[in-house]
């Protein structure tokens, strides 16, 4: 079997390593915690927990999952008991399982795009017919539930996408998410959507784990919740059969999680609304000065979504290839963002609400790049 290019992650983590990714832009996770700030901030007694951890036992975890982990994880919904959350190795761990656990070749799958990229490489990479509904872009990244309706028939094993969007941040309405529920149902289709952004929201954001019964969510630590290097991801899934397949396709790949980063993981869950208020103040404040730096910069950057995540995708207004313009940018002025060929949208790029060193510098910086590409010709006046 062979399966495409990992375009994000195989350019964008090189790109990271680079010495000359002097102010990075370019990534997802909001600023990472310290062992001392998640102590700090949840109030628990950091004595005890180092105490506690010189009598861990290093073996072999629950099978399942902590309890204490999903107990806590099942309260982030409204409909889902802690029985039904199977541990995973990362939010990639998660859905690469439910992936290769629910489809067959002789499927065809809805991939709503732009998507993460294992939502429609895996699935062809089965030899699953895959069925393609883009987001509408000047409508602020809208998903047109009519297309959708289109694309799927009886023969249709599952809808997969990700709410909030990556990279976009735009996210379904409840009106949305109940439409595209009926429209599964009526082919007897699953939702397998990958939520690893929700939360960002003051108001509750409805998962669709409490919606339909043949939902199947993913998240993990990473994110939001500025633990990415605890490695934990979660698949939510209510029905008992699909669960025991989804168990045993993780016994082929990874058996358990891990006892430390499922332990550590869980103080922050039962704290989850002071991580939250954290990473919602990070980006807000973030994005206040990136949406300012949009509004000087109309002639050459446009921003459609309503971001409901922890990036802005922005197009561009320059004859130059997304892939070229984000190495150039590297190269030429040591800044990081994410190219949007990453998500198969050209003339385009990431860029971070969430983890900033030295934002506005980074951002005048990439003023000046766009300059020079003007001075050289490269400006496309929109029509």
């Amino acid at each position: 079997m062979k399966i495409d290019n990992f375009v994000l992650e195989n350019w964008l983590n090189p790109a990271c390593d680079s010495e000359k990714n002097q102010i990075y832009l370019g990534g997802s996770c909001v600023l990472p915690l310290t062992i001392e700030e998640l102590f700090e901030l949840t109030g628990e007694d950091m004595e005890s927990f180092l105490e506690e951890l010189k009598k861990m036992n290093l073996g072999y975890p629950r099978f399942e999952g902590t309890p204490r982990t999903r107990r806590a994880l099942a309260r982030l919904y409204q409909n889902v008991d802690p029985e039904e959350i199977i541990l995973c190795h990362g939010g990639t761990g998660a859905n690469s399982t439910v992936c290769y656990t629910l489809l067959e070749e002789t499927d065809n799958v809805v991939s709503i795009m732009p998507n993460y990229q294992q939502f429609f490489s895996i699935p062809r990479s089965i030899g699953s017919e895959l069925r393609e509904v883009d987001l509408l872009i000047r409508d602020g990244y809208r998903l047109d539930l009519s297309q959708v309706r289109k694309a799927v028939d009886g023969n249709t094993k599952a809808i997969m996408f990700t709410n909030p969007n990556n990279p976009t941040g735009s996210v379904m309405t409840r009106e949305e998410m109940d439409e595209l529920v009926e429209i599964a149902r009526s082919v007897g289709a699953w939702i397998v959507c990958d939520e690893m952004y929700r939360g960002l929201d003051e108001e509750y954001m409805p998962s669709f784990a409490d919606l339909y019964d043949k939902a199947i969510v993913t998240a993990s630590s990473s994110k939001i919740y500025s633990m990415a290097g605890t490695r934990v991801g979660w698949i939510v899934c209510h029905d008992p059969e699909m669960r025991k397949e989804l168990f045993n396709w993780r016994s082929y790949d990874s058996i358990c999680g891990g006892a430390f980063d499922e332990w550590i993981f869980a103080i922050a869950l039962e704290h989850v609304d002071k991580i939250f208020e954290r990473s919602r103040r990070i980006v807000e404040s973030n994005k206040k000065v990136i949406d300012q730096w949009l509004d000087g910069n109309k002639k050459y950057l446009r921003q459609y979504a309503d971001a409901h995540g922890t990036t802005y995708l922005i197009h561009y207004n320059f004859d130059v290839p997304a892939e070229k313009f984000c190495d150039d940018l590297l190269d030429q002025k040591g800044v990081l963002v994410c190219h949007g060929d990453c998500f198969y949208i050209p003339h385009s790029f990431r860029i971070t609400l969430s983890h900033a060193d030295w934002l506005e510098e980074g951002l005048r910086r990439i003023d000046e790049y766009m300059n020079e590409l003007e001075a050289q010709g490269k400006y496309l006046p929109e029509n």
